[in-house]
């Protein structure tokens, strides 16, 4: 046999390994609402070439690949406990086992690092809280796809509805087919058909109802069986506290905003202050998508080097917002055509910083161009530290940061040598660190901070509606404070 059959039969061993974790993952998953996750990554409905993938991608950020070989032990350990509703990271499970030395078996071990999910300490599955969204554009069929996605078992967030103006006559069928094929982010993973006669589109066995209105006044949600729901304003017509609460009709109990809050609304940044929101707050904003990409890893840099001022220059892919050729635009220079043009505009990412952070200290201000790419963006990120550092001590450290901290769904990282934005459509991280761009010089640090400023960002809010809904559940083994 010559060197290359024995890489072939490797393969062969490790696509077959793959093949046989599917099944127990979507079992988990449907009949126990345990997300298995890898390094921050789900691996529920995904391929064989997919979990592949996705094992070796653990050499970018733990600077070695991850054989299944060494997981699938740890997943089958899963299938002998009293599970309840949790997320369980089988790459920190393979990499913390590595790490101990008491010579404990998989089962053992597994069973004492998932221990807060199983027996007395498990969650009780909760019911499905319904979601509403108003609004279907960019961001709205991103947040359908990742509800729908999500419905698993059944319990957890459920999407019932969304909420549009009346377009022509084929409205419904247009929207369904807006759903179901993106020129960005691809095919619907699923099934997607047409109920015209009750406004309804199943997705993948979910029944969405599509409800016609242009006022947020005018709709009693009740009628439609919803109850109790989180509506998710896409749109951005609205954005303080008077303007949103008109969505609080009859069958609404919470409205999250897509886009940042102006006033008293709070500016949530899942990850970094999430745990501030108050049980009866019922407006919540996202804030922008990024805001979402700077302040976890600005968060990050301030607890560990300490931060006294910074600025950061983001390079924005063009949006719905700016004009394909010249017209009147009400913005100064988001009149001239998106296409064909990079476009200096206005970021509140920095200001709305102080929002989420509001123990930062140090100034950070802001400024962006939006230039011709349909999706991805990246933020320069250029810090003032408290001390003196290298680049090794910071890259080292924001490494670990996204593989165990509780960051790590927000912070991600790469060492690709030739990343470009392309690479990072679907991430659903906030921000990607990239390695290979990042300076450090003494005391100044600047760090190119990729991020999905549409699916990373989609990503974020589904996050804070788990959190306000009360289905997010626990992440095992916990990430490290």
């Amino acid at each position: 046999m010559t060197v290359n059959d024995d890489v072939f039969t490797d393969w062969m061993n490790r696509e077959e390994i793959a093949e046989s974790m599917i099944p127990i993952i979507g079992r988990l998953h449907r009949e126990k609402d345990v997300n298995v996750l890898l390094h921050s990554r789900s691996l529920v409905n995904k391929s064989v070439v997919s979990i592949l993938k996705t094992h070796r991608f653990a050499r970018q950020i733990a600077g070695e690949e991850l054989s299944v070989t060494e997981t699938f032990p740890f997943l089958q350990a899963l299938t002998t406990l009293d599970l309840g509703p949790s997320q369980i990271d089988l790459g920190i499970l393979a990499s913390t086992y590595k790490a101990d030395s008491r010579g404990l078996t998989v089962e053992a071990f597994t069973a004492e690092a998932v221990a807060g999910a199983t027996g007395a300490n498990k969650l009780e599955r909760s019911e499905s809280r319904d979601v509403v969204l108003y609004g279907f554009g960019r961001i709205g069929r991103l947040l359908a796809r990742l509800l729908v996605e999500k419905a698993g078992s059944g319990n957890g967030l459920r999407l019932r509805a969304i909420v549009v103006r009346k377009g022509a006559a084929d409205d419904i069928v247009k929207r369904a087919s807006l759903l179901r094929r993106d020129s960005i982010h691809g095919q619907f993973n699923g099934s997607i058909t047409v109920d015209e006669a009750t406004n309804t589109i199943v997705a993948n066995g979910n029944e969405i109802k599509v409800i016609y209105s242009d006022d947020p006044t005018s709709v009693d949600y009740t009628q439609y069986g919803i109850n109790d729901a989180i509506l998710i304003d896409n749109t951005g017509r609205w954005r303080d506290r008077e303007g949103l609460s008109k969505h609080l009709q009859p069958g609404i109990a919470k409205v999250v905003l897509t886009a940042p809050g102006k006033g008293d609304v709070p500016n949530i940044v899942h990850g970094v202050n999430h745990d501030t929101i108050k049980p009866d707050e019922q407006i919540i904003s996202c804030a922008s998508c990024t805001t979402n990409a700077i302040v976890p890893p600005l968060k990050a840099m301030e607890d560990k080097f300490g931060v006294l001022r910074g600025h950061v220059e983001t390079v924005h892919s063009f949006t719905n917002d700016q004009n394909l050729l010249d017209n009147f635009h009400k913005a100064e220079r988001r009149g001239r055509s998106a296409p064909l043009n990079m476009v200096i505009t206005e970021t509140g990412a920095a200001s709305a910083v102080a929002k989420a952070l509001p123990d930062l200290k140090a100034k950070i201000t802001g400024s962006s161009i939006r230039v011709p790419v349909p999706d991805v963006s990246i933020a320069i990120l250029n810090l003032q530290l408290a001390q003196e550092t290298t680049r090794e001590e910071v890259l080292d450290y924001l490494r670990e940061v996204s593989l165990t901290s509780p960051l790590r769904r927000q912070i991600d990282f790469t060492t690709a040598p030739d990343a470009v934005s392309m690479d990072f459509v679907g991430s659903r991280h906030a921000s990607i660190v990239d390695a290979g761009a990042t300076k450090v010089e003494g005391d100044n640090a600047i760090l190119y901070l990729w991020y999905d400023n549409e699916f990373g960002y989609s990503c974020q809010v589904v996050r804070v509606v788990q959190t306000i809904s009360g289905v997010e559940y626990p992440t095992f083994p916990a990430p490290a404070v």
